[in-house]
């Protein structure tokens, strides 16, 4: 016990003179008598210091191996020698370069966080997570928060957001003229307390557009009273609208009497009470208010009794159908023969808001043209359809397609009007002359040839086919 207290200082010649071997070579031959070295006044035995010496240099070479001949499976045995097994020692770099392990020679050569850590994994491989079940012992635990039922809530439209999300979505039905998918569209939405600015705002825009937009302004505020608004807000918004009508006027100075239709066609739709009016007599301040009752109180006595107003708005639009079109070009075609007003033919088809339909015009035109016997149609029709196409009313597209329509019918009629080839000929080169038509759609024009009774070459024998 005392010499492991002591600093044991041990001389380098001495330990020169010490044999590797763990015997002497006394012992060797049969003593038994254990030798001795005297250090620093101490007698240690020869056998401590030749193991100490024999451990270290395992020692070195463990570590020489370890970090140069990692991977060619070199071992250390018990007493130091170095074994070739030809095996890959597993925990080598060489041996798994994908390991995700330790290599920094801590911890027990597991994976970081059981495998389960690292950028892009969500738990270890096969793991399921269960939904968590409340515990009661929680000392936030409520007893009514298993039976509560969330819902999502939408919070109710000011003022400011209320224009702003409607007015995309009424600006649209302009264009599309779906009801349903308006009323859809507002049934997702929390209008709270302004139902009623609804016709206010659908009104307002309708005022600064087209006839069309008018008419479909008044379909939109009857299919939506009683879904999304009641008779109430109708009347609330209608009375908004009077008050309105000094600053609706600064920008549409009809406002007075298109706001006067707009009531008169809702009490004709039945979505207004017929008493209304009567409720506003001798009340009025506003001379626009009063010109806007006063308008709708005429129309209302002009359609015995309330009956539904149809035509209100006039007749335009390319809601309306086809017949219903070629009916209201045809009456303008008759008119314009008897007034042979120019400039009220053009507004008339401008009214009718059907560009795409003026094909239609051009075709009854020539049609009408074909079926006349004197010579002030012929004239009339192509100071016309000159006037529409300098005004550029009528476009090249449709032009083209009135003739064409024509060129294709010319042997149906034909068979009413005999001489309507001649004729076509002759008008067609006229507006040709007059710039209304190109040349190669003039030289589409179909022509009958010359038919002959008798063959030049047969003998004079009649043909069995008559002209």
């Amino acid at each position: 016990m005392e010499i492991e207290k002591e600093h044991v200082y041990v001389n380098t010649t001495e330990l020169e003179n010490l044999s590797d071997a763990p015997f002497s070579g006394d012992e060797e031959n049969g003593g038994s008598d254990e030798r001795k070295t005297e250090i620093n006044g101490n007698w240690i035995p020869a056998t401590s210091i030749t193991e100490a010496k024999i451990n270290a240099k395992a020692k070195r070479r463990l570590r020489k191996n370890s970090s140069r001949d990692s991977g060619r499976g070199d071992s250390v045995s018990e007493n130091g020698e170095t074994q070739k097994t030809g095996v890959v020692i597993p925990t080598s770099p060489k041996g798994k370069l994908l390991d995700r392990r330790s290599r920094s020679g801590k911890g027990r050569g597991l994976p970081k966080k059981g495998g389960a850590g690292g950028k892009g994994v969500w738990g270890t491989p096969g793991q399921v997570y269960d939904v968590e079940e409340v515990d009661i012992k929680d000392p936030n635990y409520d007893d009514d928060q298993e039976n509560c039922v969330y819902e999502t809530v939408v919070l109710p439209l000011d003022e400011r957001a209320f224009e702003k999300t409607l007015t995309p979505i009424i600006q649209e039905y302009f264009e599309h003229g779906d009801t349903n998918e308006v009323s859809e569209m507002l049934k997702d939405l929390n209008l709270g307390e302004m139902k009623y600015s609804v016709p206010v705002l659908a009104v307002s825009l309708a005022l600064e557009g087209k006839a069309s937009h008018r008419e479909m302004t008044s379909k939109l505020i009857s299919d939506l009273c009683g879904t999304v608004v009641s008779k109430t807000d109708v009347e609330k918004s209608f009375d908004r609208l009077l008050k309105d009508l000094p600053e609706l006027v600064l920008d549409s100075p009809r406002a007075p009497q298109l706001v006067g239709q707009f009531i008169a066609r809702a009490v004709g739709d039945g979505i207004l009470s017929s008493t209304y009016i009567d409720g506003y007599k001798g009340t009025v301040d506003c001379i626009q208010a009063r010109a806007a009752l006063d308008r709708a109180t005429v129309l209302l006595s002009v359609t015995k009794g309330g009956k539904r107003i149809d035509n209100v708005w006039g007749s335009g639009g390319g809601q309306q159908s086809v017949k219903h079109l070629v009916k209201e070009i045809d009456m303008l075609l008759k008119e314009y023969l008897l007034s042979g007003d120019v400039l009220e033919a053009e507004r008339c088809l401008q009214e009718l808001e059907v560009p795409h339909f003026h094909h239609e015009l051009v075709y009854e035109a020539i049609v009408m043209v074909l079926e006349s016997t004197g010579e002030k149609t012929f004239k009339m029709m192509l100071d016309l359809l000159k006037s529409l196409w300098r005004s550029s009313v009528i476009t090249v597209d449709q032009m083209k397609r009135g003739y064409e329509r024509v060129y294709c019918e010319i042997p149906d009629i034909n068979l009413d009007v005999p001489h309507s080839y001649s004729v076509l000929e002759r008008f067609v080169e006229e507006c040709f002359q007059a710039g209304i038509i190109s040349k190669p759609l003039r030289d589409l024009c179909p022509s009958r040839g010359r038919k002959r009774f008798v063959s030049e070459g047969d003998g004079g024998r009649l043909k069995l086919e008559s002209y």
